[in-house]
């Protein structure tokens, strides 16, 4: 019996290192997202990180004659949201696989994230 118990429990070990590994990897992985998006025109380039946090911004120095200061500010954000974007969906294709059975990716990491993802169904005291 404790021979099979043992067993049990070094199996068990094994699977919580693989999944140990496998989470590192991927907190890895996101930690290492960066994407720099140009505009059609090629005059502006944004990089923003793995948290969306903006790395950089590069103008061409024609894009000073084309745009407006508005124009420019408009322009600059449309390059940070789309970088923006494009790490939110690859921090989620890493991420995904590793959600418990039940929980959405969104519900834990989305814009409106509540503590009822984490939290279990109000009890009733009635029932």
């Amino acid at each position: 019996m404790a021979d099979v118990f043992q067993a049990t429990v070094e199996k068990l070990a094994v699977q919580v290192n693989q999944q140990v590994q496998r989470v590192r990897e991927t907190y890895d992985a996101v930690n290492a997202i960066e994407s720099t998006v140009t505009s059609a025109d090629g005059t502006i380039s944004v990089t923003v990180g793995p948290q969306g946090q903006v790395r950089a911004i590069d103008l061409n120095a024609r894009v000073y004659r084309k745009l407006a200061a508005t124009e420019l500010a408009a322009a600059i954000m449309e390059q940070i949201n789309r970088a923006t974007t494009d790490v939110t969906e690859r921090r989620r294709r890493l991420m995904e696989p590793l959600m418990p059975e039940g929980l959405r990716y969104d519900q834990v990491f989305g814009e409106n994230v509540t503590l009822d993802a984490f939290l279990p169904p109000p009890v009733d005291p009635d029932a």
